[in-house]
């Protein structure tokens, strides 16, 4: 089956087409950050303008760049959730009007079981079963997953995301958007020693999250730094490598309780955080430890994009799953819902 995957659930608008037999052929992102940079973050409602606007020639794009024309899909998926009902409706009245048109079979899928899944596109995929972290702006989850479908939530963020404390973060320093990057560069020139940030629900047992202190944390000392004077680019740089530490720490910890627990020995990180570059060394040295392994997406698809949408419709499609008539947008939708696929129409 070949596959067309369309991403359309906050600011990327992701297209592309997966082939069961031969792979990923082709691929494309545009990226509305530039737009959203002037505003500090997402304007949902310019986002779905915005997606309107590029959605139809980036599936043409893809088209060509594969050889192919409309005629040659074989099924269409697209994300349904969870994300900005409005961006999300722009991709599945899309997919179902393309779809409908075409007489071909088309199928919502969850947004983070793309992220999930995203390694699966690499030449050295992860085998089943495997601890998954789901690490992004809107989402920090431990995953065990035992097969498509297959899924049982081991922790999740009981407040902000870790993505999300990374751009709250980058604001406090009066860095642009989007934060993560903003900070992780700053980092690079901080002195690890200065300050020491907590680490987050790492002192009693379980895999929960929370970020929301270490934000009030990085914001008294932002504050302190000011009143004194000394907010100047060292200590904003002390401020974010401190702050980056902390958080990488507490993803690397909850990690390795994750793979203890459960006995495993393949770890996936995916979403957008996933390409941090202290959290990927960290990783690497405490998986080592365990005689485990890490898989990670490549870099352009750590954050969203259309083949992982593409890869999660053609493994469900091909189990026969498919929507009916109508066309699904779910702003929330718990990854712990989906189930192993089943037959739909």
């Amino acid at each position: 089956m070949r596959i067309l995957g369309i991403e359309t659930s906050c600011d990327e608008t992701g297209v592309a087409l997966y082939d069961t037999e031969r792979g990923l052929l082709a691929d494309a992102l545009y990226s509305q950050v530039a737009m959203h940079a002037d505003f500090g973050g997402v304007v949902p409602e310019l986002a779905s303008r915005d997606h309107t606007r590029k959605l139809l020639p980036l599936i043409q794009q893809v088209l060509d760049d594969a050889g192919l024309g409309r005629g040659d899909l074989d099924g269409i998926a697209y994300t349904a959730g969870p994300g900005l009902v409005g961006a999300l409706m722009v991709g599945a009245s899309t997919a179902h009007g393309l779809a409908l048109a075409l007489g071909i079979p088309v199928l919502g899928v969850h947004h983070m079981e793309g992220h999930l899944l995203a390694p699966m596109l690499e030449d050295e995929a992860p085998a089943f079963p495997f601890v998954a972290l789901l690490v992004s702006g809107g989402h920090t989850q431990l995953v065990e997953v035992r097969g498509l479908g297959e899924y049982r939530l081991l922790g999740e963020s009981v407040d902000d995301a870790a993505g999300e404390a990374f751009d709250k973060a980058a604001k406090m320093l009066g860095l642009p958007y989007p934060g993560g990057p903003q900070v992780a560069r700053l980092a690079e020139a901080g002195d690890p020693a200065r300050f020491r940030f907590p680490r987050p629900m790492t002192d009693r047992p379980g895999l929960d999250f929370s970020f929301s202190g270490l934000k009030t944390h990085t914001l008294t000392s932002v504050n302190a730094l000011r009143d004194a004077g000394e907010l100047d680019d060292r200590g904003r740089a002390d401020i974010a490598r401190a702050f980056e530490e902390a958080v990488v720490d507490t993803l690397v910890i909850k990690c390795r309780r994750a793979l203890d627990q459960t006995g495993l020995k393949r770890l996936v990180v995916a979403g957008g955080v996933s390409a941090n570059r202290r959290l990927r060394e960290r990783l690497a040295i405490e998986v080592g430890k365990r005689r485990a392994r890490t898989y990670y997406p490549r870099g352009r698809f750590c954050t969203d994009n259309g083949a992982m949408i593409a890869y999660v419709g053609a493994q469900r499609l091909l189990a026969g799953e498919r929507d009916g008539t109508a066309m699904r947008a779910v702003p929330r939708w718990p990854l712990a819902d989906l189930t192993p696929p089943t037959i739909t129409a």
